[in-house]
């Protein structure tokens, strides 16, 4: 059994439990919330139904990840998962907006509760095996790197709340005679609420590119420059296809002398060294060449990088090529996404550069920031 087979397997058994548990807990609760009277336990039995639907679309968003690529998407289908803990938050989201009507409603309109001591019990025990069914989801997609089962998992503590606040409410109730629970309800609600919106936001943002971990992109490139000959690693950009398909893209340095023999042992070098320690496929090898026999192009380079460096808001500079034989400049800058205008940093060194070296041609490539 493969990696990706045996996490799939893991993610439909987590997500069997919790329907399990959840369809158990919902029919307590609604014969509970019925027989006393209590909107606030109705609204958790409705919550509880919610988790459980949330489980079936964990299932079938890991069926459909899980199917091989084909012509369509030969890098397979592994981005259902996100689309999956998207659907999640929607329904967090909706679960929230609804609890929060009816407790509106209930504050509005109230209806007097009646608990018993076998309801509370009940409930009681509900929050106990919430707590416990939402860390143990939460735990087991943290794990495997699932965010379904994590937005899953959340879901479930979410819900384990509102039954806290129903059994405070109860308390209250019993002790003074005065009716919180409608309150305490919408209280809830509104957490609920912006947690939905926050797992929304995370996953949108995740579905749109998000730069990759900063920890991550250094070891590459510190792994890359292990290799003999290769001076720079730059322009580190991973795409990723589902949580263990990671394409990655990468150019690196290296002296003018080398032969395409040489640059190709590199390439290859580079692919097998950072799939083997990171699994991430990198598919695309770049090259600068670098000036190693020429001083004038040296001194240049030194001065330009100098220059280019005192620019405010430019964070890097690479790839600097001395052509003498067409007096060309070739170099890459990358300009912070804060500056006000990108475009008129590159400009204003251009114009230093052609003030001080008129005879040479100056191309500058405007990189974005895409990795540290």
């Amino acid at each position: 059994m493969n990696e990706q087979t045996n996490r799939n397997r893991i993610i439909i058994k987590t997500s069997i439990i919790g329907i399990v548990a959840n369809a158990i807990l919902a029919g307590f609760k609604a014969v509970i919330g019925t027989a006393t009277n209590s909107i606030a336990i109705v609204m958790d039995a409705l919550n509880n139904l919610s988790d459980a639907l949330s489980s079936i679309i964990t299932i079938v968003g890991t069926r459909l990840a899980g199917k091989a690529p084909d012509r369509h998407h030969p890098l397979g289908h592994g981005r259902y998962e996100d689309l999956t803990a998207m659907v999640i938050a929607v329904i967090v989201l909706y679960a929230g907006i609804t609890a929060f009507q009816e407790s509106v409603k209930n504050i509005l309109s109230p209806e007097t509760p009646s608990y018993s001591n076998v309801s509370l019990i009940i409930v009681g025990a509900a929050v106990a095996v919430k707590l416990l069914l939402g860390r143990y989801v939460k735990s087991v997609g943290t794990k495997i790197n699932s965010e379904s089962l994590i937005a899953s998992g959340s879901d479930a503590l979410f819900d384990s709340i509102i039954s806290i606040s129903t059994l405070v409410a109860a308390g209250i109730y019993i002790v003074s005679g005065v009716s919180l629970e409608a309150y305490l309800g919408a209280l809830i609600a509104v957490f609920i609420i912006k947690a939905g919106i926050d797992m929304l936001r995370e996953n949108i943002s995740k579905i749109l590119g998000e730069r990759a971990d900063s920890r991550l992109t250094k070891e590459i490139k510190d792994t890359i420059l292990e290799i003999d000959g290769i001076s720079g690693a730059y322009d580190l950009l991973l795409h990723s296809y589902g949580p263990n398909t990671v394409i990655g893209e990468v150019h690196i340095e290296v002296p003018d002398t080398f032969t395409a023999a040489t640059i190709d042992d590199m390439t290859r070098q580079i692919q097998e060294k950072v799939y083997n320690k990171y699994g991430i496929a990198i598919a695309t090898v770049g090259v600068y060449s670098m000036n190693t026999t020429d001083d004038k192009a040296l001194r240049i380079k030194s001065d330009i990088t100098r220059l280019v460096m005192s620019e405010e808001f430019v964070l890097q500079m690479h790839g600097f090529y001395l052509d003498e034989e067409k007096m060309l400049m070739l170099f890459d800058i990358i300009v912070d996404f804060d500056a006000p205008d990108r475009m008129q940093v590159r400009d204003n060194i251009l114009n230093k550069i052609k003030s001080k070296y008129p005879e040479y041609e100056v191309k500058i490539t405007l990189d974005l920031d895409i990795s540290d």
